[in-house]
């Protein structure tokens, strides 16, 4: 028997509900981050707090994330992804509430940190459990479930649309903690063990009793490095989208989430359809065009101070970078072991977490629109050097659909 069949066979049903579920958790944990991405000029208002200080409370997430990210590797090899990722999903769905109940920078800071600490363990434990469900049903759907994430976004974006200004921001908060928590309590009980989609790595002695050192190989460098200048675009576009729409185009109200809307219903089409891309471009090709075309938007909304244009750049922008983290956590979860996929995330996150707190610092010195030109260079370098980075990274064939 082969091994596609020894994964697949004894576990297609229960593999394709934990398929559906997973789908759910990625889409609750984009919703979570949407929510609280359209609230931020609203919290930035109500706190009085200046471009640096927002930079400031957005790096207290990526701290908190950075704690975590690391150390959820060892957690998932010992109680398993499906239990992390259920247990990382309730502490981040009931974290959301604790920002809109800040009465000050620091304490905003504290709760942010802590809604980052659970993220960052819910990203990687279900990734992780992605990597599982995608080799018990033998075939791809990494960018699936980023396009689920995607398409939570979306869904948080446009309730932000029609409550922001409408209801207190703590009230739609505790709407979409209410609904995430439904949605985690089916979705939890549904994923499945990593032992019963990868028997082999479950038996092999040599490979459970190495130890889970920190040490970064190559191809983890090569991965997190692609992962991270991705990641730096994608964070500026979901945390400083509705800040330039408001700020520098002077939209108002619900309108400032044009731009944010637009890039997240983008990239949710570019992930719904990025396996399909991947099949007939290749992994090479398909990061490194869509990085150049996320340059290419992010130079028309930046430079065209239009808001329609700069909405179509945004969109660009986000059509660009669907497919990019899936393609890296997909070569991660079949070309390195374990804990390899734990440190493609971590270094990856470094750049969604920590390059927007940066923007922020650099905004109050030169504009927000120049230090939104760090996201369109980190872009550019993906396409101008990514080949080079996939040239000496062994990947492992991904399996046929």
């Amino acid at each position: 028997m082969t091994d596609a069949a020894q994964i697949a066979s004894p576990n297609s049903r229960q593999a394709e509900t934990a398929r559906q579920a997973l789908g759910l958790v990625f889409l609750t944990n984009g919703a979570v981050f949407g929510t609280w991405a359209v609230n931020i000029p609203g919290i930035r208002d109500a706190l009085n707090l200046s471009e640096s200080q927002v930079g400031l409370a957005l790096l207290s997430i990526g701290l908190g994330s950075m704690c975590t990210m690391p150390v959820t590797g060892g957690w998932t090899a010992r109680y398993g992804s499906h239990r992390v990722t259920g247990t990382a999903m309730a502490a981040f769905i009931l974290a959301l509430a604790l920002p809109f109940l800040s009465p000050n920078l620091l304490v905003l800071a504290v709760a942010l940190a802590i809604m980052g600490a659970a993220n960052g363990a819910m990203d990687v434990a279900m990734n992780a459990q992605g990597v599982t469900v995608e080799r018990a049903l033998a075939r791809p759907v990494m960018s699936r479930f980023h396009a689920y994430f995607s398409l939570g976004s979306v869904l948080g974006a446009l309730l932000g649309t029609a409550l922001v200004g409408r209801v207190p921001m703590l009230t739609h908060a505790l709407i979409v903690v209410g609904v995430a928590a439904l949605a985690g309590l089916w979705s939890a009980r549904r994923l499945i063990p990593d032992q019963a989609a990868l028997p082999a790595v479950a038996d092999d002695k040599a490979t459970a009793s190495r130890p889970a050192g920190p040490r970064f190989s190559s191809a983890v460098l090569l991965l997190g490095t692609l992962c991270f200048l991705g990641m730096l675009s994608e964070g500026a576009n979901y945390d400083w989208a509705a800040l330039y729409f408001r700020d520098i185009l002077g939209a108002s109200g619900g309108n400032a989430s044009w731009g944010y809307t637009a890039f997240v219903i983008a990239m949710t089409l570019g992930r719904w359809f990025g396996d399909r891309l991947r099949t007939r471009l290749g992994d090479e090709r398909t990061v490194r065009g869509g990085a150049l075309l996320t340059a290419l938007g992010l130079a028309v909304a930046l430079l065209v101070r239009e808001p329609w244009l700069a909405t179509l750049g945004f969109a660009l922008s986000g059509l660009g970078l669907s497919n990019v983290v899936p393609v890296m956590y997909g070569t991660a979860g079949h070309a390195l072991a374990g804990h390899g996929i734990a440190q493609v995330a971590t270094i990856g996150y470094a750049g969604f977490l920590l390059g927007p707190p940066a923007i922020g610092f650099v905004a109050q010195h030169v504009g927000l629109p120049a230090a939104l030109g760090i996201a369109l260079a980190g872009a550019v370098i993906i396409g101008v050097f990514g080949g080079q980075a996939f040239a000496l990274v062994r990947k492992k064939p991904m399996p046929s659909s």
